[in-house]
């Protein structure tokens, strides 16, 4: 691990930076949103702008890149993204703070592809998995850390805005300053929805419904503990307790991936987030039980996209990984992008307890149909499947899907896998 850091330590810091802007800025605008007094419908609207613009940032990306380059395109994107922090601060509206959403989103998704393409250039086929693995705990780490940052200064007043546009400034002087010349910006040709369906029914639903439990998570969990009164200090840790979860039991899930029916694994973790949530709904006066329930939802979220794309890759030839990646993204994306403002007008007219009713509904519907698909498909041998690769659902880019799915590929052939 620390001769992939000392080599790309200017990308490792840029990114941990960049991910305290981004894990800062979900939290503040839900406490901010609260204190001046948005209901849950208008937060929901202001929290998907980000997912809209997420999803369009990754099909725009590519065709920017190609047209101005890696440099400019991370400069450029990383400016509007510190500019426009500075703007939920000056202009308290919930349309502009939808607006900005939608532009943050877009940079966000820019931003990523840059780096993880960055990333992939700088290593190799041996260190292309630990550097993978390295990236993803930066970013989860980077987003814990926000969490703490909320309790430096008022959520009224300017000062965390300013912490989130200055951390975001700082973190492309390393990235750009740095000796590593720009990548050749490639993407692999997506496959079609129909066919990647067809290949693995679980791997496209459980993606689907995943990418709205995220959007749900990403988007509404600092909405949902503002409704039902905690404290800064007390919504900074619910926040960061599902990243903790997710960073903690991302190495177990993977582990056990290898080793048995993935549909099993599915359907085990996805009911052990429902329960979570069962849980937090039926102690939710205890501030211990919510954290514990964020762990544990969390704690299965995080590490199921990597689960569902190595269940998927179990019936794909290594040379078609690649290509399914872009199918996934999309999906998750889809999912994602309306959920806030459907999570926003259930907790209007339900009660804040909506917010974990619906993620335990999606994950149950995971759980269900990953049952459902043990009953009509036979288990393939665990010798035979693809090892599992890292992947977040966090910066969700083609470009770090594709490579945790070259990583899965060159893994196979090494072992000898015929899929």
């Amino acid at each position: 691990m620390f001769p992939i850091l000392r080599n790309s330590w200017a990308l490792m810091l840029g990114m941990f930076l960049l991910m305290v802007g981004n894990g800062m800025q979900g939290t503040l605008l839900g406490l901010r949103g609260g204190l001046e007094a948005f209901e849950s419908t208008t937060m929901g609207f202001v929290m998907a702008g980000y997912f809209a613009g997420f999803l369009g940032g990754a099909q725009a990306a590519p065709w920017l890149l190609r047209r101005v380059g890696h440099v400019r395109v991370f400069a450029a994107l990383a400016s509007l993204i510190s500019a426009a922090f500075i703007v939920f601060a000056a202009v308290v509206d919930p349309v502009a703070w939808t607006v900005m959403r939608v532009v943050v989103g877009f940079c966000y998704s820019g931003v990523y592809v840059v780096a993880e393409s960055w990333l992939n250039e700088s290593a190799t086929n041996a260190t292309r998995g630990r550097t993978l693995s390295a990236y993803l705990i930066v970013q989860m780490l980077g987003i814990i850390a926000a969490q703490s940052l909320i309790n430096l200064a008022d959520p009224g007043g300017y000062d965390l805005f300013i912490i989130m546009s200055v951390a975001v400034s700082i973190s492309f002087a390393p990235i750009l300053l740095s000796a590593s010349p720009a990548p050749v910006f490639s993407a692999t040709r997506r496959m079609p929805l129909r066919q990647l369906f067809r290949t693995s029914p679980l791997g496209c639903v459980g993606i689907l419904l995943l990418g709205a439990v995220f959007g749900a998570q990403f988007g509404m969990a600092p909405v949902y503990a503002t409704e039902i009164g905690l404290t800064a200090a007390e919504i900074s840790i619910f926040v960061g307790a599902f990243y903790v979860g997710g960073l903690v039991l991302q190495y177990p899930i993977g582990w056990l991936s290898d080793r048995m029916d993935r549909r099993v694994l599915i359907a085990m973790v996805t009911a052990l987030g429902a329960a979570g949530c069962l849980v937090a709904l039926a102690f939710g006066g205890s501030f211990i039980a919510l954290v514990a329930s964020a762990l544990v939802i969390g704690g299965t979220s995080n590490p199921l996209y990597s689960l569902l794309i190595a269940h998927t890759n179990d019936f794909l030839d290594h040379e078609d990984m690649a290509s399914a990646s872009g199918g996934l993204i999309v999906l998750s994306g889809a999912g994602a992008v309306g959920t806030p403002i459907l999570v926003g007008y259930l907790m209007q007219g339900l009660g804040p307890a909506a917010f974990l009713v619906f993620i335990g509904g999606f994950m149950a519907a995971i759980a269900a149909y990953a049952i459902y698909r043990m009953a009509v498909r036979p288990a393939l041998a665990v010798e035979e499947t693809s090892p599992i690769a890292p992947y977040s659902m966090v910066s969700g880019t083609q470009v770090a899907a594709e490579i945790a799915q070259e990583i899965a590929a060159e893994q196979t052939l090494a072992e000898g896998n015929p899929e």
